[in-house]
């Protein structure tokens, strides 16, 4: 059995990571196993980590229910530490193949004797976390769901859009202060 590995913080789950975990399952054999590591487990309800760790489980679990993905869902507290990750990490998520499209993380995970598979990347720039964020923050006073639907899915896969307007997951994020004032 191989155990293949995506690790994200996942604030939220967007475009990007959903073709991530897909090009991981795509190398899922019958024996294999697919885990998703969600990495800042202690961080959430901040500007740069709004949801939590069990909320971004939920709408991961949801996701992947839909995509018709098996994976187990874990989750990792964020020591820090770049030269000790990989030993701390591999606690919580074991030994298998890494899939990233991130190169310092690949690189940490070679250092430490992993194999990575890394796929070719898509449209990095734009599924960049903060963007994502930065877009769903501009919809968080707005209150036609439809047109929430319509601006977000070009970011988000459509469970991840359900599971904020249903969690009231976007308002969250008009709570924090930008830094940036009017006048």
């Amino acid at each position: 059995m191989t155990k293949y590995i995506v690790l994200g913080r996942f604030q939220p789950f967007h475009m990007g990571h959903q073709y991530l975990v897909k090009s991981a399952f795509e190398l899922v054999g019958e024996n294999d196993q697919l885990t998703i590591v969600i990495g800042s487990e202690q961080a959430g309800w901040e500007p740069e980590n709004p949801w939590t760790a069990e909320e971004r489980k939920s709408m991961i679990e949801d996701w992947a229910e839909v995509a018709n993905i098996s994976a187990e869902v874990v989750s990792v507290e964020d020591i820090n530490d770049p030269p000790n990750w990989v030993n701390h990490a591999t606690k919580t998520h074991g030994e298998g193949v890494l899939v990233t499209t991130d190169g310092p993380t690949a690189e940490l995970y070679r250092n430490a004797g992993f194999e990575v598979h890394t796929p070719e990347m898509m449209q990095r720039e734009e599924f960049e976390g903060w963007r994502v964020r930065q877009t769903a923050k501009m919809l968080s006073t707005v209150y036609d769901d439809e047109a929430v639907r319509e601006v977000l899915k070009a970011s988000l896969p459509q469970p991840i859009i359900e599971w904020l307007i249903e969690h009231d997951g976007l308002f969250r994020l008009s709570t924090f202060e930008t830094g940036v004032h009017a006048g």
